[in-house]
């Protein structure tokens, strides 16, 4: 490949994906020499048959069109013609050039033996912090022009597009960042490698200087960071508390809301005056209740004091970033200066990406990886691998490079003063407003030194989440056989303690205790082994929780077995502090790889250390707070040990709670049932104060809510009746609703039953049922139904809220079932027995209030803004025919009307509710 060799980009549309029986039905090629686009071919083929109604819909060639089209026989020796001594591009390669040489062969061609490029692959690699690689969605991300997507010609156009402007990307990187890459990419698809390879050695002619910006440490690019100081003006305006004053404030860069106001002052009176720690406030989402909060502590925070915010998602601490403090930042004096705050394993270690440099890898994803942070190291700042949308963090790669803490860096490493985590901790002490997800906060209890600081500040956004956070953080459990394997590799011939026999050569009392936790860990794989032989024989096959009169009856050879286990856990403590006490004796000691390899090492004995807390627990603390599991895994022969403790919800037990001095909770929904403390009481705050903010909507007008007057008692449905139930009721409702509608479903596995029964026959008209855990991520079906003018999106758990799609975007939710938690699942059985073991009615405190909170949120899907209309239909009569469903629809806000009708009449009310 040189400057002056010609690509053939391609693109086919076929009958099917099998080569064997289905045909192409249209062909598009472009051909470009010297970034210039020199010549077009494309044409409809005739494929002999019938093309199914969902190609049909998808490329929008019927079968009418490709009837007046050439056969492939009759185009074959002009398409090999067109192809012959050019470079093959398609997106996603071995599709189009495979089946395009099937389809020559089967004419009597000659099949291409052209080289190919993969521009999925290059996407993958110089474009990695995109959120997707299909074709039409980076078309869109690059302003690209894709008239007609899944149509030959115009997606060989776009591919063509995408090449050059990848091959801009690759021309303005820095010639170490391309070396380095094109010594990774042999692994890449076809000649893939070879195109980036000649890209580097034309650069490297041109040899452009380093880009400002730009430094290269130990052989890797790197973007320049600066710790910007915080600018105290001291001179603060007065925080402003009427109408007047904030509108004066404002600028014209917000509009005053009376609601958010109220929000506004309630936080601050409760941080500057109120005597009591912790203040409830519920705020309707979609009236500005980031804002709400953040506005108030802009007045109040400095890096000394900084204001904790808390949320529940990556994906709101992303929007707080770039959305709304941007926003503030515009007319305040003092302005917010913010950081995201995570975990430590959230972001790279570049000593410990520089070492998998270093090492030959036979596994093309890790090369993909690795080649697609070089790329971004020229361009973030702060290391996080949130920035790398399409990554998967358990993959081998990202254990091997992510950081394990500032503790395991070595002073030696050139990397060290541009370390990301040693950065973020500079970024911390300059800024007044630190952002956090509850997950983050919930772990500074497990956590020996706190992350955060002490503040007087600390606001808990979507707080409703919250407890559930705790219990699940708290809920630690071990695994026998990961646990047995990760001792294996650390013991095999190229493991941890191999390596660390080179490093303690001369350090014999280091290497005598390394040596005694060898033995240790040998025993111990060896004790679980015998202890889950033993509790298999004595656990009946569905039992799961171990009670202590469970405990009680086990016989002396099952529990010798487990205080033999907690011996060895109790000796390993004891060595890794003898091993900590070693390396803080010889803390300039080591080379920047011995670190690496004690980080390593550190993460064995920080399991061992898990392990000793939880079968403390789990063999001597049976207090009604603690449910203790033994779980089965079908796929392997271990056990997993875990202790769920339902008070870790309380707050004042947790490590952090004492360390602000005063909490507000903000949420949509604080107070669903009469009792306005139920929620505090859940947070072991009783008498916390709970203010209401009305929310700004005409609900009664915006909204109404359908419930069919004939439907199945649900309960008393077998799954496949009840799966019939659905598929035939929504498709009634949805056949001739044109626009995006979303359904909730409460189990996962009956919105799959129900997806194979409908998608079919509404892809065959031309509409696309999107489905959770079918067509991909959360984030990427949400965009694709964001962007779709009359989208059915299926979605369980997660999808009741959380999600944003204002106005047309979405304007029918249909609810399957009422969402009450599935009392037999045995986490929820274990819940409702503590409730019960403490005096508290599961039912009416635990179990309604839930289902009360899932239907406010679905509902909340509708409206989120003044000029918003929507429309709830709930399939479940229980919603107005029992007693507790009168309870639930308190849930729904007053006044709003509930209207029961038949399913036919259901269908055309919502049509012109909406044209209303």
């Amino acid at each position: 490949m040189n400057q002056n060799t010609t690509y053939a980009v391609v693109d086919i549309e076929t009958t099917g994906t099998d080569p064997k029986v289905d045909r192409i039905i249209q062909i598009g090629c472009v051909l470009i020499r010297n970034g210039r686009l020199i010549n077009r071919f494309a044409t409809d083929i005739n494929p002999e048959r019938k093309i199914p109604r969902q190609i049909q819909n998808l490329t929008h060639i019927s079968n009418s069109r490709v009837q007046k089209a050439p056969y492939f026989e009759d185009v074959a020796f002009i398409i090999a013609d067109l192809l012959a001594d050019t470079v093959f591009v398609a997106h996603n390669i071995f599709f189009d050039y495979q089946f395009l040489n099937a389809e020559l062969k089967r004419c009597g061609v000659t099949p291409l033996k052209i080289p190919g490029i993969d521009t999925v692959e290059l996407a993958q690699i110089f474009l990695p912090e995109e959120s997707s690689f299909r074709l039409s969605d980076l078309a869109e991300s690059f302003g690209l022009q894709h008239d007609n997507p899944h149509q030959a010609d115009s997606d060989a156009e776009v591919t063509g597009a995408l090449l050059l402007y990848i091959e801009a990307v690759m021309r303005q990187l820095p010639l170490v960042t391309l070396k380095t890459i094109s010594e990774r990419a042999t692994l890449t698809a076809m000649q893939t490698g070879e195109y980036i390879a000649n890209i580097y050695l034309q650069q490297l002619k041109e040899n452009p200087p380093l880009a400002a910006g730009l430094e290269v440490i130990d052989g890797i690019v790197l973007r320049k960071k600066a710790v910007t100081l915080y600018e105290d003006t001291y001179y603060q305006t007065k925080y402003p508390q009427k109408k007047i004053q904030k509108e004066k404030l404002y600028q014209n860069e917000l509009s005053f809301r009376k609601e958010q106001a109220r929000l506004m002052n309630l936080v601050h009176q409760h941080f500057t005056q109120d005597e009591t720690k912790d203040l409830l406030i519920e705020a309707a989402t979609g009236m500005g209740k980031t804002i709400g909060y953040l506005l108030p502590a802009s007045f109040l925070a400095t890096p000394e004091k900084p204001v904790v915010v808390s949320t529940v998602s990556l994906l709101l601490q992303e929007q707080i970033m770039k959305k709304d403090i941007p926003l503030l930042n515009r007319f305040l004096e003092q302005k917010l200066q913010a950081v995201v705050v995570k975990s430590k394993r959230h972001y790279l270690d570049l000593a410990r990406f520089k070492q998998t440099l270093s090492k030959p890898v036979s596994q093309k994803q890790y090369a993909l990886y690795q080649m697609a942070v070089l790329v971004w190291l020229t361009k973030t700042t702060t290391g996080d691998f949130g920035e790398l949308n399409l990554i998967n963090l358990n993959h081998l790669f990202f254990q091997d490079v992510a950081h394990r803490g500032v503790n395991y860096l070595s002073k030696k490493s050139p990397f060290y003063q541009h370390d990301f985590l040693k950065f973020l901790n500079s970024q911390m002490q300059e800024s007044n407003c630190l952002i956090v997800n509850h997950a983050f906060l919930a772990q500074e209890s497990l956590r020996k030194e706190p992350l955060l600081p002490e503040s007087p500040y600390l606001i808990i956004d979507e707080a409703h989440h919250l407890p559930t956070i705790c219990e699940k953080i708290a809920a630690e459990s071990f695994n026998t056989f990961t646990f047995e394997k990760q001792v294996q590799l650390a013991l095999s011939e190229e493991g941890i303690f191999a390596k660390l026999d080179d490093w303690l050569a001369e350090e014999m009392a280091a290497k005598h205790f390394i040596a005694l936790l060898q033995e240790e860990l040998k025993e111990l794989v060896a004790s679980y082994e015998v202890l889950r032989d033993l509790l298999l024989h004595k656990l009946a096959p569905e039992q799961e929780i171990i009670t202590s009169a469970d405990f009680l009856k086990f016989d002396k050879k099952t529990l010798k077995c487990f205080k033999k286990i907690e011996l060895f856990l109790k000796e390993s403590s004891e060595i890794k502090a003898s091993w900590q006490q070693f390396l803080e004796k010889r803390e300039f000691a080591w080379s920047t790889a011995a670190q690496i390899d004690f980080a390593t090492l550190a993460d064995l004995l920080d399991e061992l250390e898990k392990q000793k807390r939880i079968m403390q627990r789990f063999c001597h603390d049976f207090a009604p707070r603690y449910t203790h599991w033994i779980l089965r895994s079908e796929k392997h022969p271990g056990l997993t040990f875990q202790v769920t403790d339902f008070n870790a919800a309380i707050l004042p037990q947790t490590k952090w709670y004492p360390r602000f001095e005063k909490i507000v909770y903000v949420g949509g929904a604080l107070k669903l049932t009469k009792d306005r403390n139920l929620f505090a009481k859940r947070l072991g705050i009783p008498t916390a104060s709970l203010k209401i903010v009305p929310a700004p909507f005409d609900y009664a007008n915006q909204t109404e809510i359908l419930v069919p007057t004939k439907a199945a008692y649900i309960p008393k449905l077998s799954p496949s009746e009840y799966s019939d139930f659905l598929a035939e009721n929504l498709t009634l409702l949805l056949k001739d609703f044109k626009r995006p509608a979303l359904v909730l479903f409460t189990s996962h596995d009956v919105l799959q039953k129900v997806y194979e029964k409908m998608h079919l026959t509404f892809l065959e008209n031309g509409r696309e049922i999107l489905a959770q855990g079918i067509g991909g991520s959360r984030d990427k079906l949400l965009k694709r139904f964001s962007q779709s003018n009359a989208g059915i999106l299926f979605g369980t758990d997660s999808f009741w809220e959380g999600i944003d799609l204002p106005g047309e975007q979405l304007e029918l939710v249909i609810v399957t079932r009422l969402p009450f938690e599935n009392p037999k699942r045995p986490f929820i059985h274990a819940r409702y027995e503590f409730l019960n073991a403490i005096g508290v009615d599961p039912f009416n405190e635990e179990s309604l209030p839930n289902a009360m909170l899932k239907l406010r949120q679905a509902y909340g899907r509708l409206i989120r803004s003044s000029t918003d209309r929507g429309v709830m239909v709930v399939l479940d009569r229980r919603f107005v025919n029992t007693t507790y469903g009168k309870k639930l629809r308190q849930a729904i806000p007053k006044k709003v009307t509930i209207s029961e009708k038949p399913i036919l009449e259901i269908a055309a009310e919502i049509t012109e509710f909406l044209k209303d």
